[in-house]
Formats: structure tokens, sequence, C-alpha cells
């Protein structure tokens, strides 16, 4: 059953697994897949990023980065699989997929063929057991990275790779996020992304390991080899609640897509490190 509400003057329909998790209103294929066609929001997502030649959504722009990195019949562990999402969807094409999660619902995932719940630092399997590690919107969650990053650097086979995208914390959305309380976040956080009242409350965050330059030390401290990091600007998720946040939000994405020289303040960091076991 679908559930829906008033939203810019047209109805909205959600569908089931519409903005699953804390950033997917970016991850959408189509952005406007959620809102009626006379709404401004869809008319604003169709004109300024759907129909612009060469526009990427966030969830292609990760599955392809994902895609260089792990070959077809891989081993892979997803780390904070939940119950099910367009990365877990993604990974079980590529490869047999065992999820991991403090959350139990990790067994209501359908593309897990193994979900395991977990303690949130030590992963319950044999070392060098993975081709692939991945991580979609976890590494803000997790207190403490460096022993998480050992363990999966632990569990990788050597010379494979660790593949994770987070939130940057220069990025406004994710300074607003650590500068506030928890009780704020589950005020605002889903409202201003439009998500149905069905959706999971924002997860505790820590950002310590939410910069390029924290990435970097903590991986190469756990034993990996960066092979790339990156940042990446996506439509403003935050701003589809209400034109007035929109459109200076869409403005501000412009500006630091416009030069390679505002990259560090982009929203996502994507991260592919190497597992290297020499130095072990």
């Amino acid at each position: 059953m679908m559930d829906s509400l008033e939203s810019g003057g047209g109805r909205r329909v959600l569908p089931p697994d519409f903005c699953h998790t804390a950033c997917d209103m970016s991850m959408e294929k189509d952005p406007r897949s959620g809102f009626a066609p006379q709404s401004w929001q869809y008319k604003a997502l169709s004109k300024y990023y759907c129909s612009c030649p060469g526009w990427s959504d966030a969830r292609t722009q990760f599955q392809e980065f994902i895609a260089k990195y792990v070959q077809p019949g891989s081993k892979i562990l997803e780390l904070g699989a939940g119950p099910g999402s367009p990365t877990s969807r993604f990974l079980a094409t590529l490869g047999e997929v065992t999820g991991l999660d403090i959350d139990p619902d990790v067994k209501k995932n359908p593309y897990c063929h193994k979900p395991i719940v977990y303690d949130g630092l030590n992963i319950p399997c044999e070392s060098e057991s993975f081709d692939a590690v991945v991580a979609s919107y976890v590494a803000e969650h997790i207190e403490h990275p460096l022993e998480v990053c050992r363990e999966i650097h632990r569990v990788l086979r050597s010379g494979h790779v660790y593949i994770f995208r987070t939130p940057n914390l220069w990025h406004y959305v994710s300074l607003v996020a650590k500068l506030t309380p928890m009780w704020f976040h589950r005020l605002v956080s889903n409202r201003l992304r439009c998500l149905p009242a069905t959706a999971h409350e924002p997860w505790a965050t820590y950002y310590r390991m939410n910069t390029r330059r924290a990435c970097r030390r903590i991986l190469t401290n756990a034993g990996f080899r960066i092979s790339e990091i990156r940042c990446i600007e996506t439509l403003p998720s935050y701003g589809v609640s209400c034109r007035l946040m929109f459109y200076p939000l869409m403005a501000w994405e412009r500006f630091l897509n416009s030069t390679p020289l505002l990259e560090g303040l982009r929203v996502n960091i994507l991260c592919a490190a190497v597992a290297d076991k020499s130095r072990h």
C-alpha cells in the first residue's frame, strides 16, 4: 500500500521503496518519481536536472564507481545493508552479497545471500573472505572508524577493495547535522526531504571519517592504499520541501560544480581503497 501526501499543490504519491536511505532523494534514477507532474518540484527537477545533457544522478555515479573496481562474480560484503536498498540491489547483480548491519532488519534484505547482525565493531567473518566491501552512507554513523576499517581490511583478500560513499563534513548539510542535537535531526531531517511518515528516523552520526583528509589518514593507518577519492555534488534534496530553499540551494550546487577548486565542499565523498596486506 502506498503512502500519499499533499506537496506543493500537487498530490505526491510515494512508492514503497522511495527515498529508502538517508540521501535517497539524490539517489533516485528519476528524482521526479515521487512528485505529481503538476507540482512545482516535478517541473523544477525536470527543467534544471533531468532534461540537462550529461546530468547524472548520485545513485548512477556511485554504481559506476563501484563497477570500476568490483568484478562480476565477486564475493561482496555490504556494510550497513539494512532491509534493502538500491545499492544492495545493484551489488546483487555483481556477485554474492553478505549483508552486515547492527539492525536486525537486515534479515529482511532480499538481495543478501547471507544477512548478519553484528555489534557495529567486530565483523563475524573469516579473514580474507571477501573480494569487495561496499558501504553507502555508513561511515558517518561509525563511532570508531579506525577499528572498523581494520576489521574491513582483515576480511578483504589482499589487493581487493573497500568502496564507500559518505557525506562530506564540509558541505552545509553535514555541518548543520554535526552542530545540531539529535532531537533536531529527528524533528526536521525527514520533513525537509519530504520522506513519508513511515521512513526510519535518522541514525546517530559522528562524522569522524567525513573529510578526504580523515579518510586518507584512517584508511592508511588501517593498512589500505587509496586508489581513488573524490567529491561530487548532486541536486539539492534538502530543498524539495520549499521553493524558497530549493532555488538558493540549486544555485549553490551550480557554484560548487563550476570549478574543480571547490570540489572539497561538495556533498558526497566517493572512495576506493585497496587492502595492502604486505604492510601487515
